[in-house]
């Protein structure tokens, strides 16, 4: 059976919440309510791959304390980091 695109939303949006570090909970958490509604599938599938990563890597990645991969270089990461730049 093929994963309809409001059911990939449903567990990404899941997925985005319950990571094993609380500052990714805070910051996909915030980044997927804003963000998620108006994403296309490719921008589905990008954010998909990033939340496969380990969560010390996304940290580091948006952080800028390690280089961010080619793979994850795209909209959503910059979307992502825009988020964990933007002011509460």
């Amino acid at each position: 059976m093929t994963e309809t695109t409001e059911d990939r939303k449903k567990r990404l949006f899941y997925q985005s919440h319950h990571r094993g570090q609380v500052e990714n909970d805070i910051l996909l958490g915030r980044f997927v309510r804003r963000h998620l509604d108006g994403f296309d599938d490719e921008a589905l599938d990008a954010l998909e791959r990033l939340l496969g990563e380990a969560d010390v890597d996304i940290w580091a990645w948006v952080t800028d304390m390690q280089p961010l991969p080619a793979r994850h270089d795209n909209e959503v990461f910059a979307l992502l980091r825009a988020e964990a730049n933007r002011k509460a």
